[in-house]
């Protein structure tokens, strides 16, 4: 049932106004019916104005009188053409003033790490323009020197559901399209909970990649040469030397 404009407002004019039950009124607000209760105790909503949904086009009092006379009634809300299709309207998500100077460093999070997820995925996850991430990946925003990649579920510009699910969507998009993904690929298109489950991996510094089966010992079965140090140099016997001087002289 769609719930009605101001509902605790709404709910604040039908406790001061009608006799309809806690439980009719919380059903048609989407409220608690506790929380009803402490309203008409004045314990919940104090300040609150009510708000009155037969001025306002939500409610006939045809229809409040039938739940006044049948506490099994349920009320209706009355059918507002202007107001159809209202809750499917699509846009950027809303970004409260205190977080939007850190979605920049989120962006250069998903971008950096997420690399696979499209402009459209990332700008839905944090609320932002394509513009803006476009001048993120090509380097060119206005103070993409002072950023920091920052996760935009720790700065609560997301879920961590609605992160994972888009990261699942952009994997199966690629293997859809039968792109080859290499490993380093492969890892960042599994969730969180799945990367950390999985078991580490021994990697190769790509310096030494291909010296893997290189050995700095020799062969065990071959013996090692015995060097001569007075081979290196040549050096004439001394005694040779001795001989030569006596003929000379």
């Amino acid at each position: 049932m769609a719930k009605p404009l101001m509902a605790k407002a709404t709910a604040v004019w039908l406790v001061d106004n009608t006799t309809l039950s806690f439980k009719q009124i919380a059903d048609f607000c989407e409220l608690h019916e506790l929380e009803v209760q402490g309203i008409a105790d004045g314990d919940v909503a104090a300040g609150v104005k009510g708000f009155d949904p037969i001025a306002n086009n939500q409610l006939t009092q045809d229809e409040i009188d039938k739940a006044e006379a049948d506490p099994l009634h349920k009320l209706k809300l009355k059918f507002n053409p202007a107001a159809s299709g209202e809750e499917k309207r699509r846009g950027p998500r809303y970004t409260p003033l205190s977080k939007r100077q850190d979605r920049p460093n989120s962006i250069l999070w998903l971008v950096k790490f997420h690399p696979e997820l499209a402009d459209a995925q990332i700008a839905k996850l944090v609320g932002t323009t394509k513009p803006t991430i476009q001048s993120i990946r090509e380097r060119t925003h206005w103070n993409i020197a002072n950023m920091q990649p920052i996760d935009p579920v720790a700065l609560g510009l997301c879920k961590q559901s609605e992160l994972d699910a888009a990261v699942q969507k952009a994997a199966a998009k690629k293997a859809k399209e039968g792109e080859a993904i290499d490993d380093d690929e492969r890892r960042k298109l599994l969730s969180t909970e799945q990367s950390l489950e999985g078991e580490a991996e021994p990697r190769i510094p790509t310096a030494i990649e291909g010296l893997e089966t290189f050995s700095l010992g020799g062969d065990d079965t071959e013996k090692e040469e015995k060097i001569d140090a007075d081979s290196f140099f040549n050096l004439p016997d001394s005694s040779d030397d001795d001989e030569d001087d006596d003929e000379q002289a």
